[in-house]
């Protein structure tokens, strides 16, 4: 049975594109092929122009990095510090880059106060924080998150995300793997809606809150401040709300007139 079915997707430098869908959709499977953690059995799947097919695993996370939901799987090292300075070491590069991929790294996701404490001796939100630089520290073109915040709350959640907002303003191409349509709507600028292993939607992120019944068929719960809007349109309030401070806005535009 076809996991993927004809599935046809190109990925633009510097987008932060969102991959959505319930579960069993096929987001995970898709994202996996990204960084050759899965092959496709047909057609072809090109990073950088390359067939993934004709390189190893180690050789395409150079350039996508990909960050796995459970943080544990990726964590294995004596301190915060050896366990980003792993991947840089493990290919090869010599001892002042390592040091210095390292500590951008660290720095980068705010780590800098724990370097030295056992990453498996942290807080679900802190574990996270280190398995994201641990990739980074590779300094990918690509960076590919699967449920990124599944399992912090809600301040962890903002602060874990506005960092990788500003990855991505600093260049760096993102795939966001989930379900959580509020981030979302507050962080991607496209939308790819998966439902049974094929691609139903490829949208900007406001086209695609505009089509809530397409969402619920996806098994995708749409932010309450878009249903909100909807239902407002009536009145004549917009449908493309994606945040409350727009919806503010919207609801509040015509007192300055």
């Amino acid at each position: 049975m076809e996991a993927l079915k004809g599935v046809t997707l190109v990925i633009d430098k510097g987008e932060y594109l969102a991959v959505v869908g319930g579960n069993g959709s096929g987001k995970t499977t898709l994202a996996k092929h990204l960084n050759g953690l899965l092959r496709p059995t047909g057609g072809q799947v090109l990073v950088m122009g390359v067939q993934a097919s004709t390189r190893t695993v180690a050789e395409l996370a150079r350039v996508v990095g990909y960050v796995f939901q459970n943080p544990d799987h990726q964590l294995f090292c004596r301190t915060v510090h050896d366990e980003v300075s792993f991947g840089p070491a493990n290919i090869g590069l010599d001892g002042p880059e390592v040091k210095r991929r390292a500590d951008r790294a660290i720095a980068v996701m705010n780590l800098s106060d724990i370097r030295d404490r056992p990453p498996l001796s942290l807080t679900l939100g802190l574990r996270r924080r280190v398995s994201i630089a641990s990739v980074i520290a590779m300094e990918p073109q690509v960076l590919v998150l699967d449920e990124p915040t599944t399992g912090l709350d809600a301040r962890e959640a903002d602060e874990l995300m506005a960092i990788i907002r500003r990855l991505n303003d600093e260049g760096t191409t993102i795939v966001l793997i989930t379900h959580e349509m509020k981030l979302v709507a507050e962080h991607a600028n496209r939308v790819v809606v998966m439902m049974d292993g094929k691609v139903v939607l490829d949208s900007d992120t406001r086209g695609a809150f505009s089509d809530l019944g397409l969402l619920r068929r996806s098994k995708l719960l749409p932010p309450p401040v878009t249903q909100l809007a909807h239902r407002l349109s009536q009145i004549g309030v917009s449908k493309d709300i994606l945040t409350p401070q727009e919806l503010v806005f919207e609801l509040t535009r015509g007192d300055d007139q």
